[in-house]
């Protein structure tokens, strides 16, 4: 009869679970269920259309806990995994439920409840990843995660607050490189012209700063007429040894800050620009003393390092008698494995003199992952690509 509506049939389970629902549809996976045949139930669940799966969810309110438990194992394996995750939360197990949330692309779910859950360094990575970059940097400020912070209020387009921040940090070369997004015509552009000059003078990159004046001279009327952007110019002008009318044809190329070098590394060749330069501004500069070991053969990798400066020995062991393998220097990078695979090193590097080099730690790096889902992507595919390359040429 149009209209009218069929009380499911239950299905008696004894005093142990009680009476679980068992509607047309539904039955065949409750059945399973209640005989504790995961994978038969699996199958069923998987062969329901979507408004019946619906159902399952539905008639799974109230039901004893041992039974939804055994109902969210089914989801989990039909890879329901949403699903799964609803009922988990239904139940209070938010911190169970979060990963399952994140496995199903549901970001704002998978955020909220790792904050039910307590969670607050994972929400905020959650919310990132999901563009709620304000809730992200909201959480991360309280828990004062300043390098996160500070990529947050980057790609939020607050250059200056990011700048600060990284200026705390002691990582000069991420402060340039978002000092440089403050535009032309912004209030306080000439505070970061003044700034960036500082930094690249300071990097030993005067000439680059020179250059960098002198085309912030050129944007306005009023910058040209600048009394600190011109005593800047001058100072550097004297600083390089020239006549205020004379430009040199030909200088000494500015030292690397590692940019070029990171882009270089196969396994970050299709990242777009605005993921690149996340990536460098998350590395940080290191001064490695001659005769350091830089890595230790058998020891867990700790991530990548890129040569900026000097040269390291590449060792088939520790000892004294370990035969030289290879010499490295600007440009070459190590340990870009340990920052995917947590494995053992295979080579033992000492410094041969002093390093200058770009860091990014595995740490970091799975941070990195966790918020630029996009890169990550790439990133494990020309990884994959790498290591099957690798393991055909050791197989030939």
């Amino acid at each position: 009869m149009a209209g009218s509506t069929v009380e499911p049939k239950l299905i008696d389970d004894g005093a142990a679970r009680g009476d679980v629902p068992a509607a047309g549809g539904t039955r065949s996976v409750w059945e399973a269920v209640m005989q504790g045949s995961v994978e038969v139930a699996v199958r069923a669940y998987e062969h329901l259309s979507a408004p019946l799966r619906e159902r399952v969810l539905e008639e799974s309110s109230g039901l004893p806990a041992q039974t939804r438990s055994t109902l969210v194992e089914v989801l989990r394996r039909a890879r329901d995994f949403a699903g799964a995750a609803r009922l988990l939360e239904a139940d209070g197990a938010h911190a169970v439920a979060a990963p399952l949330h994140e496995q199903s692309g549901a970001l704002l779910q998978a955020a909220e409840a790792w904050l039910r859950a307590g969670e607050r360094g994972r929400a905020a990575a959650a919310f990132e990843r999901a563009g709620a970059l304000e809730r992200a940097l909201e959480l991360y400020q309280a828990l004062d995660a300043r390098e996160s912070m500070a990529q947050c209020l980057t790609r939020l387009q607050r250059p200056l607050e990011a700048a600060a921040v990284y200026r705390e940090l002691g990582n000069a070369h991420a402060e340039l490189e978002a000092l440089r997004a403050v535009p032309p015509g912004h209030p306080r552009r000439r505070e970061a012209v003044l700034r960036m000059s500082a930094l690249l003078d300071a990097l030993g990159d005067s000439w680059r700063a020179l250059v960098l004046l002198a085309d912030a001279m050129q944007e306005s009327p009023a910058a040209r007429e600048d009394g600190a952007l011109q005593a800047e110019h001058a100072r550097l002008l004297r600083h390089l040894g020239l006549d205020a009318d004379v430009v040199e044809p030909e200088r000494a190329p500015p030292p690397a800050d590692g940019y070029e070098y990171l882009k270089a590394i196969p396994i970050f060749g299709e990242l777009p620009i605005e993921d690149m330069k996340d990536l460098y501004r998350m590395a940080q500069q290191v001064l490695i003393p001659e005769g350091t070991t830089v890595l230790e053969k058998g020891a867990r990798g700790t991530g990548l390092l890129v040569l900026l400066d000097g040269t390291v020995d590449v060792y088939s062991g520790p000892g004294p008698d370990a035969r030289l393998l290879n010499t490295l220097g600007p440009g070459a990078w190590l340990g870009e494995i340990s920052l995917i695979l947590d494995g053992p090193t295979s080579a033992h590097v000492r410094a041969r003199s002093p390093v200058r080099a770009l860091r990014v730690t595995r740490a970091d790096f799975q941070h990195y992952l966790e918020t630029h889902e996009g890169a990550a992507l790439r990133i494990f595919r020309l990884f994959t690509e790498n290591l099957a390359e690798r393991v055909r040429a050791l197989s030939a």
